[in-house]
């Protein structure tokens, strides 16, 4: 059946789901990549699809901006509608002078500023992770097309304009790559069920040197990130 938020019905969705949080990037991907496509959703603006990539069958749901908004949908793909592989695709912000902009980091772990974990109520601090079966396969389609990337741990913020203005610095002297926003939910939902996630970002600007990519570099990057994503289908 639907949920409040997405009009699919059972069976609508693929078992591998790509997950950009801008609605119309998910709309970008099933007119630029996919093949036979039906779209399923349209509530709240945040628009889903499913088609077919070189002939395997994959579904790309936009999933707004932060850990609650990810937290809904991500949960309702697990457990409505049986969704196995969630993958994120996004931007985020380097925390370390010496990864680049246009690099594509995989999240292997994702710390968080967040309570998310609370609901767990579990008797310590949750590693949130991502699976290494989808880590490992993005990490070889990387090298096979010869983009450059980087593996390891990014930050989950639930603040985008922070006050205080020290945080980017302590989170990088910890070996923090990047910041993003919502990673550390959706390893918590995918774990909490027993399915596979993964969040890959493209690093669109530098915390550190301040610099920024342009327009046109953000959409080249974003483009060599969704071709990754759709091939661990």
């Amino acid at each position: 059946m639907s949920t409040p938020h997405n009009a699919a019905k059972p069976g609508d969705i693929a078992e591998t789901v790509l997950l950009p949080g801008d609605p119309l990037r998910a709309k970008f991907i099933a007119d630029n990549f996919l093949e036979d496509v039906v779209q399923y959703n349209t509530v709240r603006n945040m628009f889903g699809y499913t088609g077919t990539y070189k002939g395997k069958r994959i579904s790309v749901q936009g999933t707004g901006m932060g850990m609650p908004s990810i937290g809904i949908y991500s949960h309702e793909l697990i457990h409505v509608y049986g969704c196995k592989n969630l993958i994120r695709i996004g931007s985020a912000g380097s925390m370390s002078a010496d990864l680049p902009l246009r690099h594509i980091v995989f999240g292997m772990g994702a710390c968080t500023n967040s309570n998310y974990a609370v609901q767990y109520n579990l008797p310590g601090t949750f590693a949130a992770t991502a699976s290494y079966e989808l880590l490992e396969k993005a990490v070889e389609k990387a090298k096979e097309v010869g983009v450059p990337y980087r593996v390891g741990n990014i930050l989950s913020s639930d603040i985008f304009y922070n006050a205080d203005k020290t945080t980017t610095e302590r989170w990088s002297k910890m070996g923090v790559l990047a910041v993003e926003m919502e990673a550390a939910a959706l390893y918590m939902e995918a774990a909490a069920a027993g399915v596979n996630a993964l969040a890959m970002v493209t690093i669109s600007d530098n915390l550190i040197t301040g610099e920024e990519t342009t327009a046109e570099e953000r959409q080249n990057t974003f483009t060599q990130m969704m071709e990754i994503a759709l091939q661990l289908a």
